[in-house]
């Protein structure tokens, strides 16, 4: 069995966490691609001049418009605006736990494969770069990790995890370890 095939399984045998509507919804694709023959994980860093999370490392998505219809589309709206990869590109495996932020975001993740060959188009007004990190590296045992983080007068525990000069950490290294601990298993045995 191929290995999105696996992801899809491992990602439709699990009952998904879906949170009540309420805070602002928002949604997110975890781009997964074929690179030199391995899997990655495609990852944006955000603007410096943004209001909102500038310079952190995040998966593209953004907040639900009337015009999406549903979360998926936001998904895929927001990856095609933020760096160019277009509906078409994507094949949807599935879906991981809804996400509450700090910031009343309601985060639905959605997990997909991109078409080998896609064209990235960066659009400079919100991402400064992309960041491509292969599966491999995510699925070694001990790489997430909590550091302590204060806000508004609180001391938060958050995962992240460092790759080559980056960090991913709070709600991103949030979705990205469960993920990961969803196909861990069923990867470890391929590998």
């Amino acid at each position: 069995m191929a290995l999105r095939e696996q992801i899809r399984a491992s990602l439709a045998a699990r009952e998904r966490l879906e949170i009540p509507p309420g805070p602002v919804p928002s949604a997110v694709l975890i781009p997964l691609f074929l690179k030199d023959g391995a899997c990655h994980i495609l990852f944006t860093k955000r603007a410096e001049n943004l209001t909102h999370h500038r310079g952190e490392v995040s998966f593209p998505g953004g907040v639900f418009q009337p015009e999406d219809g549903d979360m998926l589309q936001t998904a895929l709206r927001e990856t095609s605006e933020e760096v160019g990869i277009v509906p078409e590109d994507v094949e949807i495996l599935g879906v991981i736990d809804d996400f509450l932020s700090i910031h009343n975001y309601l985060v639905t993740p959605y997990v997909g494969f991109v078409a080998t060959g896609h064209r990235l188009r960066i659009n400079p007004a919100e991402i400064e770069r992309i960041i491509e990190v292969p599966l491999s590296f995510l699925l070694t045992p001990g790489i997430f990790h909590l550091r302590d983080w204060s806000w508004q007068g609180r001391t938060l525990a958050l995962y992240c995890v460092d790759y080559e000069g980056d960090r991913i950490w709070g709600l991103t290294a949030a979705m990205l370890k469960q993920f990961i601990e969803i196909i861990s298993d069923m990867v470890s045995k391929v590998h």
